[in-house]
């Protein structure tokens, strides 16, 4: 089975997103598919054998919708004749994602049509250069097609509010307590409201005519029937009245232009609204993507060049200088550095990489230059990975939202009928023969129903939400996880990297020979030729003592043991206890102090100076600054916490006294973890496991809420529902508070568009409606569903 993407136009309402949705799941191979009003995106895993992405874009075009595609140019080299641009053009034809493909072997360029959502230009770039030629993408500024669709609805609003301006005007001046309210004479010329109307409808209004034909034609209704239905009915009725005037000297009052028009200019403005959130809903990938490097300096044919990202292919050589952003992810082939992975892992250590050693793109190279080789680009990467998953938390369902698609899949044809029946009730019965009356009210019930707030309830909250929380480094896999993460009552966290930083720091300094600033001088300049973590960590710790190191004239690391260096022409030595019995050099009476600490969970190393012992520098890792005040904050929420490690009982319940856990289960095994968080869910509880995502991978998957942070990708991405990037406890709160209030929010959407369908529906139908106002009110719910939802974009966390 396979996964794909696709960007729909067109969709206008609920009954427009459940109708793609199920013409897609209706095709012969396609497994799941589902589609998100708020994205205007939909997910389909199919089977390849027997259905092609084309099928299902040629569904949704069947169906009256569009999918958004992109076209790019690229400069073709190493062309010779035309079966080199035949061979090309094939090739890229064949390509999953490719839509039309030409080249030009003259300009040598190709064009290339391609869905954004499964193909980016370095896939193409490295088609083409896996059939023997080269490719450069032609850089030339490209339009959001959301972007552009934006300013097309706002010309459109702002013409039809000012060509349905003085029909307001009109309507206004006929109320009884406006009726000193000048209304010029030209205003109630019917042939004017004619004029003024008739653009609206016709031209700025053809959108809902044509949406409405593509649904008909196609057997469903959606948005677009009610809208033209109505309208049109106050149009037409209008224009009647009109020719009916000529035998009353041309002047008419109740005339239904402004109805129409003001109609479709109250639906443009919430249709504004809606497109203003989804952008606005949109930030948090925005920054995501501000975290990659822009260009890269690759070595090509011997020559070193600078590129936009986006042009780097797999294979490409790839030089990384000293503070640079390491591009894309790849292997090492020449340098050593440190790396800075902690914008990605959560981990604030600097991570040594040496030749063969794996890098990833976005992360910041230290103090060396690297050479690497680019094993992933473009959507393959691990930062790339991260901006999926908040993709695919906006994109997907929640279980709360399957209430509203199935109502809204019936919903129009419904209204329709109620329409109808309202029309006759009222002719036959009510005010029999009064046709203007009946119309009216009908107008009033098909505009009043329209499903757009249903539709929107749901998405726009999880979308402002997930986005929300990614503003502050909380990742949600998906909308269920948004919904279900407010119900955990156990929080069970790892110990090293989840309520530790990961970071040694010094904390004890023994000396036996040698007064300790003199002792901590050689010990420190011995230290600082060294790139290892640990000695990084005694040279902080000695510089923030102020102490001043002596100078060192060479140095030598010796892998597994430890550090040789020459210090004002003394020999030191620091590292393991296997270096000291290497090098014969006596451990007075120390075996006990040193058990002490690596008791403590420190890290000892021995010191000697000319072949003699002087003294122990131990390191630690460290609580983190936020653990207790997290804890206390988790606890505060009514929530139980549990610490559980691998490390001695003892170690263990130092740390959990440290920050206020009470409950610890240590000398755990990786397997262990997932045996232990089932026996919490077997006693009904609620449980979120928090860990580094990889030796706690069991027991992430197995909880009901799986939350890594500052993890390896892989696991990150598999085995958490919600990666925490910021490596922060506080996150797990924040991540719970989101959750609450995301709920809560999509509650009260629900609440108003279903309390707002069911009261005005019989409201409307009982002549207590003008249709005016039923369409105010029907943009005005879809705005207020909208506005309800981008609340969560001003959460405080």
């Amino acid at each position: 089975m396979k996964e794909t993407n696709m960007q729909i136009s067109g969709m206008t309402c609920a009954a427009c997103a459940t109708r793609i949705e199920k013409g897609l799941n209706k095709l012969e191979g396609v497994e799941q598919a589902s589609v998100n009003l708020a994205l205007e995106r939909s997910n389909v895993t199919f089977d390849p054998a027997k259905i092609s992405e084309a099928d299902l874009r040629e569904e949704v075009e069947a169906l009256g919708y569009g999918v958004v595609s992109e076209k790019n140019e690229f400069t073709i080299t190493g062309m010779t004749c035309a079966a080199c641009s035949t061979r090309i053009e094939k090739g890229l034809n064949r390509l999953e994602g490719v839509e039309n493909a030409s080249v030009n072997l003259a300009l040598e360029r190709a064009t290339v049509e391609y869905n954004p959502s499964v193909l980016t230009p370095a896939d193409i770039m490295k088609k083409v250069d896996s059939l023997g030629y080269g490719a450069e993408l032609k850089e030339e500024a490209s339009v959001d097609y959301r972007e552009k669709e934006m300013k097309k609805q706002k010309a459109k609003f702002t013409i039809s509010a000012l060509l349905s301006l003085p029909l307001l005007w009109a309507m206004v001046g006929h109320f009884d307590f406006t009726s000193g309210l000048y209304v010029p004479e030209l205003f109630m010329n019917p042939w004017f409201q004619l004029a003024l109307a008739t653009p609206v409808q016709f031209i700025i209004g053809s959108q809902f005519y044509s949406g409405a034909y593509k649904a008909l034609k196609n057997g469903s209704a959606n948005m677009d029937v009610l809208v033209a239905l109505g309208t049109s009915a106050a149009y037409f009725y209008s224009l009647y009245l009109s020719v009916q005037s000529l035998d009353h000297g041309g002047h008419a009052t109740e005339l239904y232009y402004e109805t129409s028009a003001i109609l479709i200019t109250l639906i443009l403005l919430g249709k504004l609204f809606e497109a203003k959130a989804k952008g606005r809903s949109s930030e948090a990938i925005k920054k995501l993507m501000g975290l990659q490097a822009k260009t890269a300096t690759i070595e090509r044919d011997g020559q070193e060049m600078d590129i936009p990202l986006e042009q780097v292919v797999e294979g490409d050589i790839v030089h990384v200088r000293p503070g640079e952003k390491i591009p894309v992810d790849g292997v090492v082939l020449e340098g050593q550095s440190a790396v800075d992975e902690s914008m990605l892992t959560g981990e604030s250590l600097p991570v040594d990489k040496k030749p063969d050693d794996d890098v990833i793109g976005a992360t910041i190279n230290k103090n060396g230059f690297l050479k690497l080789k680019a094993t992933k680009v473009g959507r393959d990467t691990a930062l790339a990975h991260i901006i999926k998953t908040v993709e695919e938390a906006q994109g997907s369902k929640a279980p709360i939202q399957r209430l509203a698609d199935q109502i809204s899949g019936i919903f129009v044809p419904i209204v329709v009928g109620i329409a109808i029946v309202t029309f006759l009730i009222w002719f036959f019965a009510v005010d029999p023969g009064n046709f203007a009356g009946a119309l009216e009210k009908t107008i009033a019930v098909l505009v009043i129903a329209c499903p757009c707030a249903l539709g929107l309830a749901t998405p726009t909250s999880i979308m402002a939400g997930s986005g929300r929380a990614a503003e502050y480094g909380i990742l949600f896999k998906g909308g269920e996880h948004l919904e279900t993460a407010h119900k955990i009552d156990t929080i069970v966290l790892d110990k090293t990297g989840t309520v530790t930083n990961g970071t040694p720091v010094l904390t004890d300094v023994l000396s036996y020979e040698l007064k300790e600033e003199e002792f901590l001088a050689y010990a420190g300049a011995a230290e600082k030729q060294s790139e290892h973590p640990l000695a990084e960590a005694i040279v902080n710790g000695i510089n923030e003592k102020g102490i001043t190191l002596k100078k060192s004239s060479s140095f030598e690391a010796i892998p597994g043991y430890g550090i040789r260096s020459i210090v004002e022409g003394k020999e030191v030595l620091a590292g393991t206890r296997k270096l000291m019995q290497q090098q014969n050099i006596e451990l007075p009476g120390v075996e006990e102090q040193l058990l002490a600490l690596e008791k403590q969970g420190k890290t000892a190393m021995m010191i000697a100076i000319d072949s003699q012992f002087a003294g122990i520098i131990a390191v630690a890792d460290t609580v983190k600054d936020t653990s207790k005040e997290a804890v206390a904050r988790l606890k505060d929420m009514g929530l139980h916490v549990i610490m559980m490690t691998g490390d001695n009982e003892e170690t263990a319940q130092a740390i959990a006294r440290e920050v206020g856990i009470e409950q610890v289960i240590a000398e755990v095994l990786p397997e262990g973890k997932t045996e232990e968080v089932r026996k919490l869910q077997e006693q009904g509880k609620y449980v979120a496991m928090v860990g580094d995502g990889i030796n706690d991978a069991p027991a992430l998957a197995t909880a009901h809420i799986g939350m890594a942070i500052g993890t390896g990708t892989d696991v990150a991405m598999e085995a958490a529902d919600i990666t925490l990037i910021r490596g922060n406890l506080t996150s797990i709160a924040d991540a719970i508070y989101m959750s609450k209030m995301t709920i809560r929010n999509v509650k009260q959407n629900l609440f108003w568009a279903f309390g707002y369908n069911t009261m005005g529906i019989p409201i409307a139908a009982l002549g207590f409606l003008a249709p005016w106002l039923a369409g105010a009110a029907m943009a005005f719910s879809s705005v207020s569903v909208v506005l309800n939802a981008l609340r969560l974009q001003r959460v405080k966390l």
